[in-house]
């Protein structure tokens, strides 16, 4: 099957399966003529005649044999008005599975395409009516596992991030102008700003990226989340731990020593912050082919994690934990230490080592509220106003403006060693092509092919 961009596609925009309604979006030049040949408005008038943004009742209807498939409401969005700023009509039907397959299928019979997965948003984002940014937001809106979740992609849907990045990347323009100005024309002297005033665009400029960049931690803690391995020896209640984590029964939980032999996966929400958390073999010298493979796994977890939760019974008789904590910590990774088993026993003094600790119980749940004020602590930046201020919440965004960043540096450095001004602005030029592939302006096509696959058919 051929793809082009030109076609009429179709696809179910409501989650497949019975419900009390689902709609089937179409989009394209012949959105409405397709339509048309689906769905009969009971008013006898035609779809094409419809006001934009209105909905009609009448009867969908194979346009093969004119068999009445269901009845239900047809809207109509034409464009420019629309999502996709297409032509665009949306069939509501009874939502059972085979209703909602026929009357998709009709449509596809009437000259439509299935749609491909995130078709609709993509066109949306070519047509103009959303930006990168945006649309990024609008994915981890649909995919959104917590509040926190909900409350970052509806910051991202409000193009803060965007807003910021087109500010830098006009101030940019002004210098470069008064840059490129002096270059061609030296002896005219039209370059309206001084060095001075030039060099401090420059590093506000980069101060501005910079301090985007920082948000980073906080967008990626909520919205992609954290690599975390649950560690500690055997018996000291890692699968008891995660299983009150995640709020289920997930992991085995015996007192025999060395249960868990595999690495257990899930994604947790603690607090604002979401966890892809790992459970793992409890750590010791095993006679146990298995288990040996268990510890060999849960050792190269911890290589990959970023944050670590080191369970312990107590300091004194768990030395080895505490060798490895201090290990990682030198390793710059993030470790919190978990006194577990609180309902068994009274607190133990707490090491002066400067390494995050709590002590909790995973029987009773006392302690985790301290868990979370920890985590939060080492990922979310308190003094962020989420709403209100721009904050990066995908790598791709981080590592547009770290190379921003990088050059606009490369660029202060070249003018403070007093190159000339067609050096530095090659620099400012780079960083404005990083900029401008954030915003959309520059982005090439696997990136935006890669963004929006991760959508839905339907969206």
């Amino acid at each position: 099957m051929t793809i082009s961009p030109f076609d009429t596609i179709a696809a179910v925009s409501t989650p497949f399966g019975k419900g009390g309604v689902a709609v089937i979006r179409l989009s394209g030049d012949a959105a409405l003529a397709v339509a048309g040949r689906v769905f009969f408005p009971a008013s006898g008038k035609s779809l094409t005649d419809t006001a934009s943004r209105t909905a009609v009742y009448g009867l969908i209807r194979d346009p093969e044999s004119g068999e009445v498939l269901d009845d239900g409401l047809c809207t109509v969005f034409k464009s420019p008005h629309s999502f996709t700023g297409e032509d665009t009509a949306e069939l509501s039907c009874h939502g059972g599975v085979l209703v909602t397959r026929n009357v998709l299928e009709a449509c596809l019979r009437a000259g439509a395409r299935q749609a491909l997965a995130g078709e609709f948003t993509r066109r949306a984002y070519m047509n103009g009516k959303i930006e990168l940014e945006r649309a990024e937001a609008l994915g981890n809106l649909l995919d959104a596992g917590n509040d926190e979740q909900v409350r970052l992609a509806r910051a991202g849907m409000n193009g803060l991030l965007t807003d910021s990045a087109e500010g830098v990347y006009t101030d940019l323009m002004a210098v470069l102008s008064n840059m490129e100005a002096g270059m061609d024309f030296p002896e005219e002297d039209l370059t309206e700003m001084p060095f001075e005033e030039i060099r401090s665009a420059v590093m506000q400029a980069e101060n501005t990226v910079r301090g985007l960049v920082n948000t980073y931690r906080t967008g990626r803690a909520i919205a992609e989340g954290i690599p975390t391995v649950i560690c500690g020896r055997p018996n000291v209640g890692k699968s008891a731990f995660y299983n009150r984590l995640l709020g289920r029964e997930a992991a085995i939980v015996t007192e025999i020593a060395g249960t868990t032999r595999d690495i257990l996966t899930d994604t947790v929400s603690l607090g604002r912050v979401t966890l892809r958390l790992s459970d793992t073999a409890g750590l010791r010298d095993s006679d146990d082919p298995v288990e040996r493979i268990g510890v060999e796994r849960a050792r190269k977890a911890l290589d990959e994690a970023e944050l670590v939760l080191a369970l312990t019974d107590a300091v004194d008789t768990d030395t080895e934990t505490e060798s490895l904590i201090a290990s990682l910590a030198e390793q710059g990774k993030t470790v919190i230490r978990v006194f577990t088993k609180r309902d068994l026993r009274a607190d133990t003094a707490v090491p002066s080592d400067g390494i995050p600790t709590v002590s909790l119980s995973s029987v009773t749940g006392e302690g985790f509220d301290r868990l979370t004020a920890a985590v939060e602590a080492a990922f979310i930046d308190g003094d962020l106003r989420m709403g209100e201020e721009a904050v990066v919440f995908s790598a791709r965004q981080a590592a547009a403006l770290r190379e921003t960043a990088a050059y606009l540096q490369t660029a202060r450095e070249n003018l403070d060693a007093g190159l000339p001004y067609d050096i530095c602005a090659d620099d400012i030029r780079a960083a404005m092509g990083e900029l401008g592939m954030l915003c959309g302006r520059e982005t090439g096509e696997e990136v935006i092919t890669e963004i929006f696959s991760r959508f839905c058919v339907g969206k």
